[in-house]
């Protein structure tokens, strides 16, 4: 009963703790709706197994969680279904007491605490969402709280604050890294959400898989709530600066504010429920995470100049350059 479930694989989170995991050579195993997907990502590693699931069907999440020791539950939705996050979650948490699972591990986010009024905040600071998206992930949070409490598995939450590396493409700053790796080939232009100048947190996908499996496997992680902030707080500028720094040229950018952000989502059901969250923007929730680094030690801080770097890199392995011309006969 040691293998550990990634339930919701196939995300940047997901790859970064199986990354972990392999590395202590953990078996493990990789849930998600698509084989195609897993077996592209996961495939070539004879420590993960494969399991497809339909979170509709009862059945298939037991087959999912059926052995199984621990649950990283990573489960995504569409921005504009936030209240299939309370479900999956509910219907998970049946499956996995019906099939005896003792532990589970949710990935959370800073939504359940709404406006705060200062900073940097504890777990102990009350959780008020005044977003839709925030008490949906509220709801979340507590059913799974709820379960450990009454003693029906042992239930952890770690927040995380915005993400941003290689293989990120639900980032704030998903497009500055994409602009900055292709405009020498299409002259790019990096779409961004104003203000860039608040303080922020990002954390760097990479480190949070070996935090994430070190917190999975300590008993006294459990019935608690867990904050990570990764390597600190910095502005969507000052990273900007850096991506031109290392780059030698400036970034050519559209910074979209809130009216605008509401105006083009009449158009685009994404940038629509992005309006709900602008706030993180313009009031951003910072964490503390001095408890989780007493639990566990030091944590990975991978500094904003590396991050930056690798991210690039990667952004700049996954630019297809356009295909020469061809002379066509007359």
């Amino acid at each position: 009963m040691n293998k550990v479930a990634l339930f919701g694989a196939a995300g940047a989170i997901g790859h970064s703790i199986a990354a972990a995991l392999r590395e202590r050579g953990q078996p493990y195993r990789v849930v998600g709706r698509s084989r195609a997907a897993l077996e592209a990502a996961f495939g070539a590693d004879p420590l993960a197994e494969i399991v497809t699931w339909n979170p509709d069907d009862a059945a298939s999440i037991r087959q999912a969680a059926h052995g199984v020791g621990t649950i990283i539950y990573l489960v995504g939705v569409n921005y504009w279904q936030f209240e299939l996050h309370p479900l999956l979650m509910e219907r998970t948490l049946a499956a996995a007491h019906a099939e005896g699972v003792p532990r589970m591990l949710l990935i959370g986010t800073v939504y359940p605490y709404g406006h705060t009024p200062r900073h940097p905040i504890t777990e102990a600071q009350p959780r008020a969402p005044h977003t839709y998206k925030g008490r949906m992930r509220l709801a979340q949070e507590e059913l799974l709280m709820a379960a450990d409490r009454a003693g029906r598995i042992q239930g952890s939450v770690l927040r995380l604050p915005d993400f941003y590396g290689p293989g990120v493409d639900k980032s704030f700053l998903h497009s500055a890294f994409v602009a900055a790796a292709g405009a020498a080939l299409a002259g790019g232009v990096a779409d961004l959400v104003a203000p860039l100048d608040q303080p922020h947190q990002f954390v760097f996908v990479p480190d949070v898989g070996p935090v994430a499996v070190r917190l999975a496997a300590t008993p006294a992680g459990y019935g608690h709530y867990w904050h990570y902030s990764g390597a600190g707080t910095t502005t969507q500028q000052a990273i900007i600066e850096e991506i031109e720094r290392q780059t030698g040229r400036p970034l050519r950018r559209r910074a979209v504010g809130k009216w605008l952000l509401r105006l083009l989502g009449l158009f685009n059901p994404m940038l629509r429920e992005m309006v709900e969250m602008h706030y993180l923007l313009s009031a951003p929730v910072l964490m503390d995470d001095s408890a989780l680094q007493a639990l566990l030690g030091p944590l990975p801080r991978t500094p904003y100049a590396e991050g930056v770097r690798r991210a690039l890199a990667a952004a700049r392995a996954a630019v297809v350059p356009p295909a020469p011309a061809t002379l066509k006969p007359a």
